[in-house]
């Protein structure tokens, strides 16, 4: 950690909270919101390490202690099982002084509990290999997700499904968009090299790309460092999320002022990037979260890009008749609720607070939401589907059935759209988050 960082014992303990509130099914954002801002950092910082190696702590766990201990007891035990888990990476603490500040924060928790994780950590201290390699024989552990997880993964990517789970464990690439309206790209790189930050361009790989204005940083920056940032120059964005606003404008040119919808906007980052790469549209953005379009408020006005031709709704996208008012929209993107399953590596409790339930269900507000806001097109318009999933029901399985219901003579599919993006090692580290794409005209 940093030097200024809280003492060590301090964010043991925040991080045992927020493993336990993931481990009660909440949100590790909303957790971490709660943590004080001086201990934040730190706190997200292990939380993502103790989550990414979460499967492997709890096996462990369970071979050194068959009875699971007290929700608080166990979540400060797997956490620090999961920071001595062997990843092959420099470990983030020297063994005893994670296992002395551990017994320490289990004094804080839950005293009677300290001589017990005490004994716990030395022991898997003392005989990790053992206890690793029988940990090992269990998916969760071997692949850090759960086993129902793993099996859907091996089922839609035989050829690829241990990459993939073990790609999710990586630290993501830090992405910029910059603001195509202020600067380009190569400006925008000369700026962050006299800043001392080093990047680079994603040239486009032969779809419509990322529109020529994404740049990958070496190692993430907090966003203060980033020249322009509050200024509007630059946002942060995912490059496989960068895909959208280029493949829903390319092809065939929208008119002028041409009417969009971004249905499901929050937290902005599309809608902003269609603003940018054209400012003439007539763009409704709609949410069914009021709390979460705020955030769309806020992104617009820190880009510069709210104005008479914006028009933020809060509402269910599925229940047209309430917010629609009759005029046909020439282009929608709909970047729908999906499990999060392509983007792991930046949300790495989504694995642990996911049900296989959850497919089922989002599947099918997917195809509501398909079904309600096609009519919605005028003749000719075209529709962006989009998920940030690698699971086959959210992506290709979901635009057959759709096509299925249709038919040829009302919609055909795009062949510029990419289809599924798989989150795979590129030269060791790779640039995009899992994705899915579908392009839909209206025949």
């Amino acid at each position: 950690m940093h030097a200024t960082s809280p003492p060590l014992q301090r964010l043991l303990d925040l991080t045992a909270d927020a493993v336990q509130a993931v481990q009660a099914g909440r949100s590790l954002n909303d957790q971490l919101a709660r943590v004080p801002a001086d201990a934040r950092p730190g706190v997200q910082a292990l939380s993502f390490h103790v989550l990414r190696w979460l499967g492997g702590a709890q096996a462990v766990r369970a071979i050194c202690v068959p009875k699971t201990p007290p929700p608080n007891v166990d979540a400060l035990l797997v956490s620090a099982l999961a920071l001595l888990w062997p990843t092959g990476d420099e470990p983030p603490y020297p063994d005893h002084t994670l296992v002395d500040q551990a017994v320490a924060s289990a004094r804080h928790r839950t005293p009677a509990a300290a001589g017990f994780i005490n004994a716990v950590l030395r022991r898997f201290v003392r005989e990790r290999a053992a206890l690793v390699a029988q940990a090992m024989h269990q998916p969760e552990a071997a692949y850090g997700h759960p086993a129902w997880w793993i099996e859907r993964i091996r089922q839609d990517w035989p050829a690829q499904w241990q990459p993939l789970l073990q790609q999710a464990n990586r630290h993501p690439p830090m992405t910029l968009r910059v603001n195509a309206r202020r600067l380009d790209a190569a400006t925008y790189l000369d700026r962050l090299a006299a800043a001392g930050i080093a990047a680079r361009s994603l040239a486009d790989p032969g779809e419509p790309g990322y529109g020529g204005h994404t740049v990958m940083l070496a190692r993430p920056s907090p966003v203060q460092a980033l020249p322009g940032f509050a200024a509007g120059d630059v946002s942060v964005q995912d490059a496989a999320a960068q895909r959208a606003a280029p493949l829903l404008l390319s092809g065939t040119a929208l008119p002028q002022g041409a009417r969009v919808l971004d249905a499901c906007a929050a937290p902005g980052g599309k809608t902003a990037h269609l603003l940018e790469m054209r400012p003439d549209l007539e763009l409704q953005a709609l949410d069914s979260d009021p709390h979460r379009l705020t955030r769309v408020q806020d992104t617009l006005a820190r880009l510069h890009l709210a104005g008479p031709n914006v028009r933020l709704v809060a509402d269910d996208a599925a229940e047209t008749a309430r917010w629609w008012d009759g005029r046909p929209f020439d282009a929608i993107l709909l970047d729908a609720p999906c499990t999060a399953s392509g983007i792991v590596r930046r949300h790495p409790d989504v694995r642990w607070l996911r049900r296989p339930d959850d497919v089922h269900n989002l599947v099918r507000i997917q195809a509501r939401l398909l079904d309600a806001l096609w009519p919605l097109l005028a003749p000719g318009g075209r529709l962006l589907y989009a998920t940030c999933s690698v699971f086959k029901a959210e992506g290709s399985q979901q635009i057959d059935a759709f096509l299925q219901r249709h038919g040829a003579e009302e919609v055909t599919r795009d062949p510029t759209a990419p289809g599924h993006l798989l989150s795979l090692a590129d030269n060791g580290a790779a640039p995009e988050d899992g994705f899915f794409y579908a392009l839909l005209h209206k025949t």
